[in-house]
């Protein structure tokens, strides 16, 4: 059974740091595309950052490039997104995602809510300005 648990959401200032786990149960980090997405209230699920383990490539939005990073750790099947220079628009549930293929080809398409099917609850990521 694929399960996707995110951990590491809180409060922090504006400026401030926050890295959010995805450990991944159910399958080999190394086979799949692993994407962070982020929803506001009252708007679309967006994709924020997507990784492939296997070809070590990551992928970003243009509004967190160069402040979010995103890795993986494949002996612990966990994927971290590290969030610095946070922003009050920051703010959003961050939900990791996986597909239910296997990755045959890296690309944007993973930053596209439609290229998962696994999804886990959600950790609530909150900037104070």
């Amino acid at each position: 059974e694929v399960q996707l648990v995110e951990s590491g959401g809180g409060l922090v200032q504006a400026g401030g740091s926050l890295t959010l786990s995805c450990a991944a149960s159910g399958f080999n980090l190394d086979d799949y595309a692993i994407g962070w997405f982020r929803q506001a209230p009252g708007k679309e699920r967006e994709g924020v950052s997507c990784i492939s383990s296997r070809d070590n490539d990551t992928i970003y939005t243009d509004s967190v490039k160069g402040r979010f990073t995103i890795s993986s750790d494949n002996a612990k099947n966990t994927v971290y997104l590290r969030m610095n220079s946070l922003k009050p628009e920051d703010t959003a549930v961050y939900y990791c995602a996986a597909p239910a293929d296997e990755l045959a080809g890296f690309s944007s398409w993973y930053l596209d809510r439609r290229a998962y099917d696994y999804w886990g609850q959600g950790t609530q990521v909150t900037v104070s300005s």
